[in-house]
C-alpha cells in the first residue's frame, strides 16, 4: 500500500572525518561540447526516506519463482530501435540473468547466463530458454545488457565477462553483442541464426578506468558493463549507455571542490581520506552509421568521484523533452563519511549531454525499507513509467548483506529472493517522483 501523506521515515545524513587537502584537478571533457556531470557530496547529504521513494515492505518468502529452476535477477525487455516495448506477433520478450536454482545466491554471478521469457499480456511469462545457444557468447559468464529489433532482427548487447574456459575467474568486463533472427509464431518465441559475437567497446584507461588500473591499489570494485541502448527521440541519434569507473589508478587521484558540491559545503564537510577509493560513472557512446557494433566513446555523462563507487545499469528515459537519467546502486559502494540506501538514483537536464541535477534534490527515486533494506535491487524504469527489479534478500535483521555468505546454505535460500519483486509505477513531475502504485511481480505493460 502506498500512502498519500507525505511523511519523513528517516533521514541519512553526512558524516564527516579528516580533510583531504588537495582541492586541484583538470576538469574531465571529451571537447567544449561534452560536459560530464558530478554527483556531489553535497547531495547524497540530502538523501532522505520519505513515503514518495520508499517501497512497501515484500515477505520474500511468499513471492513465487519466475521460473521454477532458475533464480533470475537483472531483467529487461526486447524493445524497438526507438526504445519501446517491442511486440513481436503480439508477444513481449523479457530476459534476466539466471542460475540453476541449487546454486548458493554468492555463486550466481559466477556462472550468469541470459534466458528469455515471452508473454502475450505482459504479466504471465513463459521460459524460453537461453538466449545464445552454449559456448557462443564471449567471456565465462554473461552479464546484463539490453535488446533491441529492427527489421526481424535481434541485437542483443551483453557484458562479457572474464574469458570463456578461464580458471580460476576472472573479472574484466567488455560490452559485446550480437545479432540474431526473431522467430515468433501461435507457439511463442525462439531466437536462430546468430552471427558472430563481437566486443564493442573496452575501457580506455582515460575516461574509464581498466582492469589493470583497477588492479593498482583501488579499494572497491571494477566496472565496465550493462550496456543499454538508447535512442534520443529529439535529435535521432543512437548510443550504448554503460556503467563504468573513472580512469587511471587510485594514486593519480585528486580531489576537487566540485566533487564536494557548494564552497560551503566543502568548507564544513570535510572529506576523509578512504573516499578516493570511490570513482563510479556512467558511460555513453555514440552509435556510427546507424552500426549497433560501431561506437564512438564519448565522455562519462555523470561521475560521483570521492561519491560511489558503482552506478549499475544506467538508463534514460525522456519525458517532456527532458532527459531522465537513471542509475543503481548499493548501501555499501558510497564513498566513506556518506550513507545511502539500496536505491534507484535518478537526474535530469534539458540536454542529453551535461545539466544533468538530481531529482528530489538527492537523486533518490526509490528505496528498500528500512525494516528490509535488502529485499530488492537492480530496477529498470520503463517507456511507461513502470520499475521493474528483482526480489534479493529480505528479514535479515540487522545482517548486512556481506554477512550472508557466512549463514548455512538453508539460512541463505531461505532469505534469497532470486526472482521478480512487484512492479511499482512511478510519476515524474519536473524534477520531482513518487510512487504511485504496485503490481503484481513481472508485470511490464
Amino acid at each position: 500500500m502506498i500512502l498519500n501523506k507525505k511523511k519523513t521515515v528517516s533521514a541519512i545524513v553526512l558524516a564527516t572525518s579528516v580533510v583531504v587537502a588537495s582541492f586541484s584537478g583538470l576538469a574531465v571533457k571529451a571537447d567544449d561540447t561534452e560536459v560530464t556531470t558530478n554527483w556531489t557530496r553535497e547531495q547524497v547529504s540530502k538523501i532522505e526516506l520519505n513515503q514518495d521513494n520508499t517501497l512497501p515492505y515484500t515477505d520474500i518468502s511468499e513471492l513465487e519463482k519466475f521460473t521454477p529452476d532458475h533464480h533470475v535477477w537483472d531483467s529487461w525487455p526486447l524493445t524497438d530501435r526507438d526504445g519501446n516495448i517491442a511486440s513481436i506477433k503480439g508477444w513481449k520478450v523479457l530476459f534476466a540473468l539466471s542460475a540453476p536454482n541449487d546454486v548458493l545466491p554468492g555463486k550466481v554471478h559466477d556462472i550468469a547466463t541470459i534466458r528469455y521469457f515471452y508473454s502475450k499480456n505482459g504479466k504471465d511469462w513463459t521460459l524460453g530458454g537461453t538466449l545464445f545457444p552454449e559456448g557462443a557468447s564471449l567471456g565465462s559468464r554473461e552479464w546484463a545488457g539490453s535488446a533491441m529489433t529492427d527489421d526481424g532482427k535481434i541485437h542483443a548487447f551483453y557484458t562479457a565477462t572474464g574469458h570463456r574456459g578461464e580458471a580460476p575467474l576472472t573479472f574484466e568486463q567488455r560490452l559485446a553483442m550480437a545479432t540474431g533472427d526473431i522467430i515468433a509464431d501461435s507457439n511463442g518465441v525462439r531466437f536462430e541464426n546468430w552471427g558472430d559475437h563481437k566486443v564493442i567497446l573496452e575501457p580506455d584507461g582515460n575516461y574509464y578506468q581498466t582492469k589493470e588500473q583497477a588492479q593498482q591499489g583501488e579499494g572497491g570494485g571494477y566496472a565496465f558493463r550493462d550496456p543499454m541502448w538508447f535512442k534520443d527521440p529529439i535529435t535521432e541519434k543512437e548510443y550504448i549507455l554503460f556503467e563504468g569507473n573513472s580512469g587511471g589508478a587510485v594514486g593519480d587521484r585528486t580531489f576537487k571542490q566540485e566533487y564536494a558540491g557548494s564552497s560551503k559545503y566543502a568548507s564544513e564537510n570535510p572529506v576523509p581520506a578512504g573516499a578516493v577509493h570511490a570513482n563510479g560513472n556512467i558511460g555513453i557512446a555514440e552509435v556510427v552509421d546507424g552500426d549497433p557494433s560501431n561506437l564512438k566513446m564519448l565522455a562519462p555523462l555523470m561521475e560521483a568521484n570521492y561519491v560511489n563507487e558503482e552506478l549499475e545499469r544506467p538508463h534514460i528515459i525522456v519525458k517532456d523533452k527532458k532527459y531522465y537519467l537513471f542509475t543503481d546502486t548499493h548501501i555499501n559502494k558510497y564513498a566513506e563519511g556518506l550513507q545511502g540506501p539500496e536505491g534507484l538514483y535518478g537526474f535530469v537536464s534539458d540536454t542529453l549531454i551535461g545539466g544533468y541535477e538530481p531529482l528530489n534534490e538527492s537523486g533518490l527515486v526509490l528505496a528498500n525499507p528500512p525494516e528490509n533494506p535488502y529485499q530488492a535491487y537492480s530496477w529498470l524504469v520503463l517507456p511507461n513509467l513502470n520499475v521493474v527489479g528483482f526480489a534479493h534478500f529480505g528479514d535479515l535483521g540487522d545482517m548486512s548483506i556481506g554477512d550472508v555468505g557466512n549463514q548455512s546454505p538453508e539460512f541463505q535460500f531461505s532469505h534469497f529472493g532470486g526472482t521478480l519483486p512487484p512492479t511499482v509505477k512511478l510519476s515524474i513531475k519536473g524534477d520531482t517522483t513518487k510512487i504511485v502504485k504496485e503490481f503484481s511481480p513481472g508485470w511490464i505493460k
